[in-house]
């Protein structure tokens, strides 16, 4: 499949200052585009990166959303209110319907959606709403590529964060059934690549596309891999009765995560996140992704570096666009 070059494209980022914006800023400027980084508050997040473009979006606030989608040709979507009350479904939903109503005015070409994988069982609340969001972003009238990832590998990543903390703050582990459940993590350079692949696809390939990364492990394999890099075998005991509401008691004193996003995200691990359709790497056959042992490595040792994204990972960012770049001429 040929893909577009995106050279020049006016981008509106938002969740710019998140563990993924952050990241995927590095990737498009170095791929050719220029960014408006999208805040509520822009006047605070100019003060952290002065050398950026920054525009108010507030979603609660409809005029901003014309403001910024304006000056821009595509956007990525990468707001996420996990966590944040109650009714967070219902404005995850009315935040999208009111993100394509405005992309359409401002005529953009393309949106990019970063989801979540769709569980084999019944998905939690943080996963039905992020599903929800993709299928609303996409039955807009603005063409839209949803990707949808399970854990994504990297300093910053909550998720990964808290399996970090977990492998390494525990020398036992009472482990609850769903810890057998299986995905596919992913690096976060390999998101990198992903994200500026679905922004040149063709107009017709359009759609839904998951990005696994090239391992299938269960979340307990998973705690013992980031434990061995440790040269740690911590002793682990299945408790086949322990719910994830008890399990995210049990990470709230363990990790540093947030108990409310921990919550949300321990739900989401309640069955296999096992890629369905079509993947976006059959349409790029040749990118060679990330080993799962190579990720766990590059994000613990990010974990040294001062930095988000470290200096490491911006070597890694670089390597991705080079990989994009040479996708582009093939």
């Amino acid at each position: 499949m040929k893909l577009q070059e995106i050279t020049n494209e006016r981008v509106l980022l938002t969740g710019a200052s998140g563990f993924v914006g952050r990241h995927l800023y590095h990737a498009l400027q170095a791929a050719g585009c220029q960014v408006f980084c999208a805040s509520r508050k822009p006047h605070q997040a100019r003060q952290r990166y002065p050398d950026r473009t920054w525009v108010r979006l507030d979603l609660d606030d409809p005029a901003t959303l014309d403001t910024a989608l304006t000056p821009c040709t595509v956007a990525y979507y990468l707001i996420h209110g996990m966590g944040e009350g109650a009714e967070y479904e219902q404005r995850e939903a009315q935040s999208a319907m009111a993100f394509t109503d405005a992309a359409k005015r401002a005529g953009l070409r393309r949106i990019v959606y970063l989801g979540g994988v769709a569980p084999a069982g019944t998905p939690s609340r943080h996963l039905r709403s992020r599903l929800a969001t993709g299928r609303l972003l996409r039955h807009g009238e603005i063409p839209t590529v949803e990707l949808r990832a399970a854990m994504i590998i990297g300093k910053g990543g909550s998720s990964w964060e808290m399996v970090r903390d977990l492998a390494a703050r525990l020398p036992l582990m009472i482990l609850p059934k769903w810890l057998k459940n299986r995905s596919y993590p992913v690096a976060i350079a390999d998101v990198m690549y992903a994200l500026l692949v679905a922004l040149a696809l063709p107009h017709e390939a359009t759609g839904v596309y998951d990005i696994p990364g090239p391992e299938q492990v269960s979340h307990q394999e998973l705690l013992q891999r980031v434990a061995a890099h440790w040269g740690m075998r911590p002793v682990m005991i299945n408790v086949p009765i322990l719910t994830p509401r008890l399990s995210s008691y049990w990470i709230r004193f363990v990790t540093r995560a947030d108990w409310h996003l921990a919550k949300e995200l321990v739900a989401g691990l309640t069955s296999d996140l096992i890629p369905a359709g079509e993947g976006l790497w059959t349409l790029v056959p040749h990118y060679r992704r990330t080993s799962l042992d190579a990720a766990i490595h590059a994000a613990l040792q990010d974990e040294k570096l001062t930095g988000s994204p470290s200096p490491r990972a911006l070597e890694d960012i670089s390597t991705s666009v080079r990989a994009f770049k040479a996708c582009l001429l093939a």
